[in-house]
């Protein structure tokens, strides 16, 4: 083998490596003890493959997507002491199924939490810049994971690969993922948005695209919390009354709900003042509608450059699905359960 090709392979061994020195560095034991309280898995028997050991498995299973799920504990070392160093397949598959999804989920979103409320990241305004987007994960083709999660289907009525939508909520500067939520394809983007409400922070400022215009999903981000803003492009056929005209291209809005809306969210007014904002970008007129009507702390030369930073969220789930990933469209996992355990684990790493 060329020398150039085995100092790639050494370099590419010891990146991974750090990684995963890097990724329990910040692991907490104690974030993963609460987490298996918290589920109720939990044990002080002593197994070859104890709870933390088989929760870096489903890291590593995207930290090393080019190895055999049953080759990831022995290359990472991280069994208890024994006769035999390497884990047995089937020994890994049933440490997995006693791990079950909910708490690698629970360990994500706490981990989650933590970090964002440590770190300092880069303000917009005063406002931490979100960012709010769905994905399509595609499963192995079983029975199990076709019941669980649906498929797309051809003219001809013939079914494709089982598929999962996840919604997530990312930070732009670091591509940090504040929380995750994904169900079957059926499930859509809008209801998978909503379930994010509980993990948005104060003072910051999300943004949609256009697809997610629900005036009720917008008035309940907006009253979350403090200053929990939210901006999108506006629709070509938004119907409004300019409210206060603030300058040429500038001006405060009511939005008016229908009671269709209304029934749905049992909260939402009848109507709701907005800011819409236009713009020229390389000769192109964009709108944008936001709920930032405070034109002193929010001025229009920085709200016309904001939403830019909305393509944030696209790099970063194209660094899990190519970089982590590296384009290999296919999840693992061949029942429901494990699908979901393997997706948490992919948000961790």
């Amino acid at each position: 083998m060329p020398l150039h090709s085995l100092l790639d392979d050494t370099f590419t061994a010891a990146d991974e490596l750090n990684s995963v020195d890097k990724c329990k560095s910040f692991l907490d034991p104690e974030i993963l003890e609460q987490a298996f309280e918290y589920s109720g898995i939990a044990t002080v028997r002593r197994r070859r493959l104890p709870l933390e050991a088989v929760m870096w498995s489903v890291i590593g299973m995207s930290l090393f997507r080019n190895e055999p799920v049953w080759n990831i504990a022995s290359k990472l070392d991280i069994s208890l002491p024994g006769k035999n160093k390497l884990v047995a397949p089937s020994a890994l598959v049933q440490a997995r199924q006693r791990l079950g999804d909910e708490a690698v989920g629970r360990v994500f979103h706490m981990l989650a939490q933590r970090t964002f409320q440590q770190e300092a990241f880069e303000q917009w305004c005063g406002l931490n810049l979100l960012a709010v987007d769905g994905v399509m994960f595609r499963a192995q083709d079983t029975q199990e994971n076709l019941a669980e999660f649906g498929c797309e289907r051809n003219n001809h009525g013939d079914a494709a690969y089982p598929l999962i939508r996840m919604c997530s909520l990312m930070e732009t500067s670091s591509h940090m993922l504040l929380a995750s939520e994904f169900d079957s394809r059926s499930v859509g983007e809008m209801t998978l948005a909503q379930r994010l409400l509980s993990s948005v922070p104060d003072n910051s400022l999300t943004l949609f695209d256009k697809g997610y215009y629900s005036l009720g999903l917008l008035h309940q981000w907006r009253q979350k919390g403090e200053q929990t803003h939210w901006m999108l492009p506006a629709r070509k056929d938004l119907q409004y009354t300019i409210k206060h005209q603030l300058d040429e291209n500038d001006a405060v809005v009511v939005l008016k709900s229908t009671p269709q809306a209304r029934k749905k969210f049992d909260d939402l007014p009848e109507v709701i003042e907005a800011r819409l904002t236009r713009y020229q970008l390389d000769g192109k007129a964009y709108r944008v509608l936001s709920s930032t009507t405070d034109t002193l702390r929010y001025p229009y030369d920085e709200v016309v450059d904001v939403y830019t930073q909305r393509w944030e969220i696209e790099v970063g789930f194209r660094e899990m699905k190519q970089g982590l990933h590296q384009a290999r469209l296919t999840l693992r996992s061949k029942k429901p359960e494990m699908v979901r355990q393997e997706l948490w684990g992919l948000l961790l790493a």
